[in-house]
């Protein structure tokens, strides 16, 4: 009961995290702002995300996931009921400033009530199941909020998730506590002590392998979920908003069913861990150059194509904590997961960024044409290219020091 609980604050929080990538439309003409401006609001709320990575696992030490969950999930209520009346721009950035920070306090904190109330044994299970029973937000963002975006309106969708998120937050508060006989939390480290961690884990190679890893992986099913894949549909492919939505959850499914194939791989094969995140890579590149080779519309089953191979990125991110876990010992592994977990949200951020900064170029007015997100989604190859160069580097450098440890 409290694991779902946390699951279901979990889920929430993906919605919260993906409600605006829906709603990008909708935004350009409420707030009459360029594909550019657009872009900031989810680069701004992914920045706050990976920006609080690092002290948010120093407080939920200092104070346990119960406080954490129901303080990240009233800031994300909050953030969403100011989204739902706002009207400038600079109070819808601050509306997706509070979701970014609530969201960073939520699945770190749902993590740790796994490890305090489950054997050893059953955790990495349930770690899997928390990820991606998660991703059942995105499916509530595509269907029902859509619904409400293309019914009663803006502010009852956004006013609807912001009341869902309060409720989350009170049901959190009411059944989250610490497992009787529980061991007592361990002392938070001084500043000292997590100065010198941080500098260890970051000078592993395996840490930077698992950063690259979640980079080079992440960001394509990022950008796509939280901001541009939706009005890609709609705008550059000239989708219906009922068909978008569907895609979007034929995206989630693919991410429910490619997780634990992905985990057997890595379980299977843990020194072949790099050639899985490689080929995951391929397999998404080689999907999208298919796609914006085709002269749009493209075709459905191609676009279902390209949505299940871009939703494969989601599990091949995580492959990145399991270089963290193996290569740190276990005093420092939050440090490196927190490295880790930066990764793929920088590289989602810069992308979507670049593709806001494309269309604003040259689409006319505020409408998005199929040229110009033709056009958008080729910046990608450069963020492929940088984490690419950056897993085949840092694995060299990790196999070097596997080597001279084994003598």
């Amino acid at each position: 009961m409290v694991w779902g609980t946390g699951v279901a604050a979990y889920v929430v929080a993906v919605l919260h995290r993906t409600s605006f990538g829906v709603a990008g439309l909708d935004a350009v003409h409420r707030f009459d702002a360029s594909a550019g401006i657009l872009a900031t609001f989810t680069v701004l709320q992914l920045l706050v995300y990976a920006g609080l990575q690092i002290p948010v696992g120093l407080l939920l030490d200092r104070v346990g996931a119960r406080a954490m969950v129901v303080a990240g999930a009233l800031v994300m209520a909050a953030g969403q009921g100011l989204l739902a009346v706002a009207t400038s721009v600079p109070a819808a950035v601050a509306a997706r400033v509070l979701v970014g920070a609530g969201d960073a306090m939520t699945f770190i904190s749902v993590l740790s009530i796994a490890v305090r109330w489950f054997p050893g044994r059953q955790i990495p299970l349930v770690t899997q199941l928390t990820g991606l029973l998660g991703q059942l937000g995105q499916v509530l963002s595509a269907v029902p909020l859509v619904a409400l975006l293309h019914g009663p309106g803006w502010t009852a969708a956004f006013g609807s998730a912001a009341a869902l998120g309060a409720l989350v937050g009170v049901l959190a508060l009411a059944v989250l506590r610490e497992p009787p006989h529980a061991p007592p939390r361990p002392k938070a480290p001084s500043l000292r002590d997590v100065g010198r961690d941080l500098a260890d884990a970051w000078l592993h190679p395996g840490t930077r392998l698992g950063l690259w890893t979640h980079f080079v992986t992440q960001f394509s099913a990022n950008t796509f979920a939280l901001m541009w894949g939706y009005p890609y549909l709609v705008s550059g492919q000239g989708l219906s908003p009922a068909a978008a939505s569907t895609l979007l959850t034929v995206f989630v499914l693919a991410t429910v069913v490619a997780g634990p194939i992905v985990g057997r791989l890595v379980g299977r094969y843990p020194l072949r861990r790099s050639r899985v995140v490689l080929g995951i890579t391929a397999i998404v590149v080689a999907a999208w150059t298919v796609t914006l080779a085709w002269p749009p519309p493209a075709p459905g089953w191609l676009l279902t194509l390209l949505v299940v191979c871009v939703a494969l990125g989601g599990p091949g991110s995580m492959v990145g904590f399991d270089f963290a876990r193996t290569f740190n010992p276990a005093h420092r592994q939050g440090t490196a997961t927190g490295i880790v977990n930066v990764g793929g949200f920088v590289a989602s951020l810069v992308t979507i960024l670049l593709i806001g900064v494309v269309l604003d170029a040259l689409s006319p007015g505020k409408e998005f044409t199929p040229a110009a997100f033709r056009a958008a989604w080729t910046v990608q190859a450069l963020i492929w290219a940088i984490g690419v160069a950056g897993v085949l580097r840092t694995r060299r450098l990790a196999r070097r020091v596997l080597a001279a440890e084994s003598r």
